[in-house]
């Protein structure tokens, strides 16, 4: 016998089916439904028969209420969840499988209907049967063999169908669909691969009957993923980086698992399941054409650089229909329909004067420096004689003390005969006096109406007003410590302006009286005179 039970764990499990099978006739509203699903699962080391199983789908056939379906569902639910026998758990999987592969599709949406609501169904990662040394390797068959189907019917959710009834639809999908399904078909084809029996579940008959049905379904879930494969390889090429480093797992994987299905095929073949099946022959590509992916990945655009050539293109391509849009002749009118009339253009409205001026042009800065500095640059002249180059032992006497005490050639006798000592004539030393007896009433008035302006000094040499920045705030009126350090200073100013005066006019004075003397020097300057004495009294002598 296959089964590891002993004589006295058969006689307990076929105690409790009898068990079940009359309480099921006692008290159960659906008493043969129960009884067929109890025949079904037995305790029994062999697969159910026919029989029971025909029965059972029965009741699952679309003539049948929609509670039946969902009574059935509910009950092999509670039987897998309290058994603790492999051949009870093994059994309810596989009438689960058959009914999703025979039964009418109604029976898949109520199926995937209830484990939204209980998501425990099949989850039997903690199963196990410790009753013999061999069950242990059932119940690790049996869990993978829950994890296949929960699988199964997750990939449906994704896939929109059933991989075992309708064709392969993954060859013509878009981008988004493509990296969207491959992913679904290649972690089904995951937990197919993990179904490849160990040790001494490769015997057991009721195993060996299970993975008959999953070698079948890998043919179909390769089909579909050599399909997508194809797909993606046409678009490959044409993805932005994102989705081709996505694509290029997806192929290196498709390339992994396909090795692992043709040792899980020789496996099958070694212990004798799918007699008179085709399997699939799986081809390795080519290791050039990973390298042209991978080569393809590193120098692909990025999405945003795409998004923008794109809206680039777009821009301009709106830009030339707008272009060619004036240009094209409207086309002609047909005879029966009225002419239009011509439509009046319409003058532009006349823009207003510019009064103000805001709307000139700035002028260059640049360009009125240049003139200006050509306007004041001095330029020498062609015909004005050049003056000798002093040699190494002349000099030039351009210092003013040495000017004072050259004497006067004798053609310029009569010149200075019309001239005050010093070089300066009655007119002109006239006119400085007016002018700075002018200056000073003018300063006086202009203190006497605006006591903070800044008086300017006057003198023989005239300085240049200077422009005051606070000028905006004259009017306003400082503060009192303010207006008492200004009076201060006009005082101070006013003081130094007739000290001034009264010194030009001793240096007059003495002017006229040396002018009357009969016996002073008419070609001596009065300064040459008082050197002369300084420079006496420094050596000790005096003048006679």
């Amino acid at each position: 016998m296959a089964g590891g039970g002993t004589g006295i764990r058969k006689y307990v499990g076929a105690l409790k089916d009898t068990t079940t099978v009359s309480i099921a006739k006692v008290n159960s509203d659906y008493k043969e439904l129960d009884i067929a699903i109890v025949k079904a699962t037995n305790h029994v080391e062999r697969p159910a028969k026919e029989k029971y199983i025909r029965d059972l789908f029965y009741h699952l056939s679309p003539g049948r209420p929609r509670a039946d379906v969902a009574y059935c569902i509910r009950a092999l639910g509670r039987r897998l969840s309290k058994t603790r026998n492999w051949a009870v758990a093994l059994k309810t999987l596989v009438v689960i499988h058959r009914a999703l592969r025979e039964v009418d599709p109604t029976f898949r949406d109520e199926f995937i209907s209830y484990g939204r609501t209980s998501s425990h169904m099949l989850h039997l990662s903690y199963f196990k049967d410790d009753s013999s040394a061999e069950a242990w390797d059932y119940s690790a068959w049996v869990r993978n063999y829950a994890l296949y189907l929960e699988e199964r019917v997750e990939s449906f959710r994704v896939l929109k169908y059933d991989i075992e009834k309708d064709p392969s639809r993954t060859r013509d999908l878009d981008t988004i669909g493509l990296l969207e399904q491959l992913p679904a078909l290649q972690q089904l084809l995951f937990r197919l691969l993990d179904c490849q029996p160990q040790g001494s579940s490769s015997y057991n008959i009721i195993i060996q009957h299970a993975l008959s049905m999953v070698a079948l379904e890998s043919v179909r879930i390769q089909t579909a993923i050599n399909d997508a494969i194809l797909n993606l390889v046409d678009k490959f090429f044409e993805m932005q980086r994102d989705d081709a480093i996505r694509a290029l797992d997806m192929y290196k994987r498709a390339i992994s698992q396909a090795e692992q299905l043709s040792e899980f095929y020789e496996v099958c073949k070694s212990i004798h399941i799918g007699r008179g099946e085709r399997f699939l022959k799986i081809e390795k590509p080519p290791a050039s054409f990973l390298a042209t992916m991978e080569e393809y990945v590193s120098n692909a655009p990025l999405a945003s650089m795409v998004q923008r050539n794109q809206a680039v293109l777009a821009i301009e391509y709106n830009r030339k229909l707008e272009a060619e849009e004036p240009s094209m002749p409207p086309p002609p009118a047909p005879a029966s329909e009225p002419v239009p009339e011509p439509v009046k253009e319409v003058p532009p409205a006349a823009e207003p004067t510019d009064l103000l001026g805001m709307n000139e042009s700035t002028p260059d800065t640049s360009e009125i420096d240049q003139k200006n500095a050509s306007a004041l640059a001095i330029v020498p002249q062609d015909n004005a004689p050049k003056a000798p180059t002093p040699t190494g032992t002349e000099s030039v006497a351009t210092s003013w003390e040495l000017a004072l005490v050259t004497a006067p050639s004798a053609n310029e006798t009569a010149v200075t005969s019309s001239k005050l000592a010093g070089g300066l004539d009655l007119l002109t030393l006239d006119s400085l006096y007016n002018e700075a007896h002018r200056q000073a009433q003018q300063a006086q008035q202009n203190a006497s109406q605006n006591p903070w302006e800044t008086v300017p000094a006057s003198g023989p040499m005239m300085q240049q007003p200077m422009y005051d920045p606070f000028y905006a705030s004259n009017s306003i009126a400082a503060a009192r410590n303010v207006q008492m350090v200004a009076m201060a200073q006009q005082q101070h100013a006013f003081m130094l302006q007739q000290e001034q005066q009264r010194q030009m006019m001793m240096v007059m004075a003495q002017q006229q009286q040396a002018s009357s003397n009969p016996f002073a020097d008419p070609y001596m300057h009065p300064g040459a005179g008082m050197q002369l004495h300084a420079r006496n009294a420094y050596t000790g002598t005096g003048m006679m």
